[in-house]
């Protein structure tokens, strides 16, 4: 029996979190799961802290992941993805990019950023850390982060690689579609050594 699957996407305003879950929904959706998204915004547009719930599988009655619960923590940043660990099960992973972007209370200078957060995530999770914002960059823009995280997912799953490009070109605006085609590429692709 295939139980429910539960994964917490957290990030900064502005990093494409929610188009991230667009496109995991819609590849979950085309695989024949039931699907529930939440998206939990905080002060977004200035920054601030991003996260959103998915849940598939047979049938999934409540969008909410709990503490604990979490199989895999898709970070787009550093410090939300160790600020999200209680939300891991045992045994969970995180894929995390490595940048760092500075909190308002950091940027104001009342306090500082917090050093070894991969080291401590490494400790209680399962970790596959990247440098995602070169990937982006190499693909052609540095908004493709979202999407270069959503590859090495992608390269996690049992979901063929088609029915990914597949939810891509639905999801990502035409314009665009080819940057985010090489940043998915590059992500899926990607190594953890």
């Amino acid at each position: 029996m295939q139980t429910t699957k539960q994964i917490m996407i957290v990030g900064v305003g502005g990093q494409g979190t929610l188009l991230a879950s667009r496109i995991l929904g819609n590849v979950l959706v085309r695989a024949g799961y039931d699907v529930k998204l939440s998206e939990v915004h905080g002060m977004s547009q200035r920054g601030g802290s991003v996260v959103t719930y998915v849940k598939y599988g047979p049938v999934v009655y409540s969008p909410i992941v709990g503490p604990g619960e979490a199989d895999l923590i898709l970070g787009f940043e550093q410090l939300e993805a160790y600020r999200a660990l209680p939300y891991l099960k045992k045994g969970g992973t995180v894929i995390a990019g490595t940048q760092k972007i500075d909190p308002m209370p950091v940027i104001t200078g009342a306090a500082r950023y917090p050093e070894g957060l991969l080291e401590e995530i490494r400790e209680k999770a399962n970790l596959i850390a990247l440098d995602a914002l070169s990937l982006a960059r190499q693909a052609g823009t540095e908004k493709a982060v979202n999407v270069v995280l959503i590859g090495v997912l992608a390269a996690q799953t049992e979901i063929p690689k088609e029915q990914w490009i597949a939810a891509l070109k639905e999801t990502v605006p035409p314009r665009f579609l080819e940057m985010n085609l090489s940043a998915f590429d590059l992500g899926y692709g990607y190594r953890n050594v």
